[in-house]
């Protein structure tokens, strides 16, 4: 037995330049409810399930404090994916275009839980986040399938 074993992603934290515009589009967009603000250093939590995505003001202490302005050139991150309990892609596009939000094609992808339905889109600061539906679901009726 290893001394670290992984469980699975516990935060993922993003500079962001307009958190209210960020904690709009976690909340409202992706369902991801604000769980705690620390105002003085500029840090916003939202809960994504077992998860946080914790948004960072680069504006802030906190924020000064890892770098300089967010640009779309520059990132660090690749991507971050987000675990869906279902996957009824029309929904899921159809929410997303609500809040003018692109999102790419639907493939299946490999993650955590093994192959699923996916879609790549990107938040206000050009971060790439993946919607990731469960492990044999059917993207297009959103249905699990027995096999």
């Amino acid at each position: 037995m290893s001394a670290i074993e992984a469980q699975g992603i516990d935060h993922v934290v993003l500079r962001v330049s307009d958190v209210d515009r960020s904690i709009a589009f976690y909340s409202e967009v992706l369902g991801c409810p604000v769980e705690r603000r620390i105002d003085e250093l500029g840090l916003v939590q939202l809960r994504a399930g077992e998860s946080l995505i914790d948004l960072v003001d680069i504006a802030s202490p906190l924020g000064r404090a890892g770098g300089g302005e967010v640009e779309a050139a520059g990132h660090n991150l690749d991507h971050f994916a987000i675990s869906l309990l279902d996957f009824d892609e029309d929904a899921i596009r159809k929410h997303l275009a609500q809040f003018g939000v692109a999102a790419g094609e639907t493939g299946t992808r490999y993650g955590a839980g093994g192959f699923g339905p996916s879609i790549y889109l990107e938040d206000p600061d050009g971060n790439t986040v993946e919607l990731k539906g469960p492990p044999g679901c059917d993207a297009e009726q959103g249905l699990r399938s027995e096999g």
